[in-house]
């Protein structure tokens, strides 16, 4: 924290601004008179103009170490991860170096300068068994992404540093660079006539990116530490998360077929029946999902879809 002009500012360190939720957390923080933001990702240069970046990869123990104790941030929040569920299974040493080894510096460089670190996992550290999970369930992933987030959560708890770990499942919302989210994606395959194969049996509450955002704040605002879940108000499966996502929009249903996971081959195994109780974020945080349809039209709005 430091004075500027009569207002005390909190430093804040964005790393993988460049990702979805990264650039909703640009967007946010950007202007607000009581931060100073630097924000860093792997990209040579950040999606969006104007702000303070610098190029760092998590994995580059030097890389982290100099720019954590050359801003001095109150608070870090890391978003960047390999996500690519699929892909996890056979890069193995990418996902942990990325997930894990690169998650291992930034705690440690962040307990060095007393920072409260704020890292994003997700609820693939469930089987997907017994879900809708609070934060007293157990972990038990079943697929190597999964074993990587929660290899990661285990490292900060491990390191001492102050932290808070944050759990969403299937991220949406309107970030406008990169590649497109599930809701994106279901829109512009239906305009253009695609058929698209959507699972039945996985179940989540979808987690609306700008409400992930006003979740960071507030456990920023509030300085909260600990394990919050956060996620959407409604529990549905991918299928009918679809056809409302075709409903809103007014898209071809008889595009969409509905299909089992398993039927899909994929490489890593999903969690089925999941997502995430949100009542501790709720009581502490004061947090509100939106209403499905309400954050349709907040991206219809935003991006013009």
């Amino acid at each position: 924290m430091f004075w500027e002009n009569g207002i005390i500012k909190k430093r804040i360190l964005l790393i993988g601004s460049n990702g979805m939720l990264g650039q909703r957390l640009v967007t946010f923080f950007k202007d607000k008179q009581d931060v100073e933001l630097l924000t860093c990702s792997a990209e040579k240069e950040s999606f969006i103009y104007g702000i303070e970046y610098r190029q760092v990869n998590i994995v580059e123990k030097n890389q982290v170490k100099s720019i954590i104790n050359d801003f001095y941030p109150d608070f870090i929040i890391n978003t960047a991860a390999f996500t690519n569920v699929d892909a996890c299974e056979t890069q193995k040493e990418t996902a942990w170096k990325v997930n894990v080894v690169g998650v291992g510096n930034i705690a440690n460089y962040a307990w060095t300068c007393d920072a409260h670190l704020i890292h994003i996992s997700s609820d693939y550290v469930f089987d997907g068994k017994n879900g809708p999970y609070s934060e007293q369930d157990k972990v038990n992933p079943i697929s190597y992404y999964g074993r990587t987030k929660l290899a990661s959560e285990n490292v900060i708890i491990g390191s001492g540093v102050k932290h808070t770990i944050i759990r969403p499942n299937v991220l949406y919302g309107p970030a406008k660079y990169g590649r497109p989210d599930f809701v994106k994606w279901v829109i512009n395959s239906l305009r253009n006539n695609q058929q698209i194969r959507i699972v039945t049996d996985q179940i989540n509450n979808p987690t609306y990116l700008d409400d992930l955002v006003s979740a960071i704040s507030k456990i920023i605002e509030f300085k909260r530490e600990g394990i919050y879940h956060i996620g959407g108000k409604e529990f549905l499966s991918r299928y009918d998360f679809t056809i409302r996502i075709a409903n809103y929009f007014n898209l071809k249903k008889d595009l969409i077929t509905p299909i089992k996971t398993e039927k899909l081959n994929q490489p890593a195994r999903r969690p089925l029946k999941s997502g995430l109780i949100t009542l501790k974020a709720e009581t502490e945080l004061g947090y509100s999902a939106r209403e499905i349809e309400e954050s349709f039209n907040l991206m219809e709005k935003e991006l013009n879809l």
